[in-house]
């Protein structure tokens, strides 16, 4: 089952460690939809392109385009810069979903409250991050993580560093996550 947790405020160090609370404050998914409207599904690890769940996800919701990423030292080029890249707090136009096949990391989100989310991903783990809400992405420190981009349409991956408080998609957001 995926985890979920708010994020040390006052952490340092490595960013691909775990960084708890003391004590842990674990985010179970009803919350963590209801503080960020994050969604979280879990398909099949072994045979995800067979699995009933994300064929049927995919159809209801349009996503027409996928392509393949793996993140590591040896597969992705200027694996360091790319890597703090990943890690700016930024926005998109469009969600952001990801199917992890193999594998882990860490996506991180602000809550309603602007706290951070940090939420473990690994094998079988679909997430759709909305459009409009900040978010960060790194490895954790396993430094491998192969996945599913999925899309509506031509891709678009242009992130939008924070602040972009006057872009529609994060008004969206806010009337959205208010509401």
């Amino acid at each position: 089952m995926v985890q979920s947790w708010f994020m040390s405020e006052n952490w340092s160090g490595d960013q691909r460690e775990p960084h708890h609370k003391q004590p842990p404050e674990y985010v179970d998914l009803d919350t963590l939809y209801k503080l960020t409207l994050v969604e979280h599904f879990k398909v099949n690890e072994s045979d995800p392109v067979n699995d009933k769940l994300l064929n049927s996800i995919k159809k209801d919701r349009g996503y027409s385009y996928e392509d393949e990423i793996t993140c590591s030292k040896e597969c992705l080029p200027n694996y360091e810069s790319k890597l703090k890249m990943f890690f700016e707090e930024h926005l998109h136009t469009d969600e952001e979903i990801r199917l992890v096949l193999e594998g882990s990391g860490y996506f991180d989100v602000r809550d309603v409250n602007d706290k951070w989310i940090r939420i473990k991903v690994e094998p079988g783990d679909l997430l759709i991050i909305p459009k409009g809400i900040y978010h960060r992405f790194t490895l954790d420190t396993n430094n491998f993580i192969k996945a599913k981009r999925l899309f509506v349409g031509e891709p678009v991956w242009t992130p939008h560093n924070r602040p972009a408080d006057h872009m529609d998609c994060r008004k969206e957001y806010l009337g959205q996550i208010t509401c």
